[in-house]
């Protein structure tokens, strides 16, 4: 996911993507863990998105408040 296209979407829409990348996530671990996980560059591209989205809410939050 790009930046941009996170930065589209409204709140709600960040918030279920946000719960669906959570559930990849707890997924890949568990291929990881298992020995299952084959693309392990996943996990990174994953992690990033999720803070991304993370940043992108709290900021459309703040442009709410003032």
């Amino acid at each position: 996911m790009k930046a941009t296209d996170a930065h589209t979407m409204t709140v709600d829409q960040l918030s279920d993507e946000l719960a669906k990348l959570k559930k990849e996530q707890f997924n890949l671990r568990f291929q990881k863990a298992t020995g299952q996980l084959e693309k392990t560059s996943r996990v990174k591209e994953v992690r990033r998105d999720i803070a991304r989205i993370k940043t992108i809410s709290r900021q459309k939050a703040a442009d709410a408040k003032a």
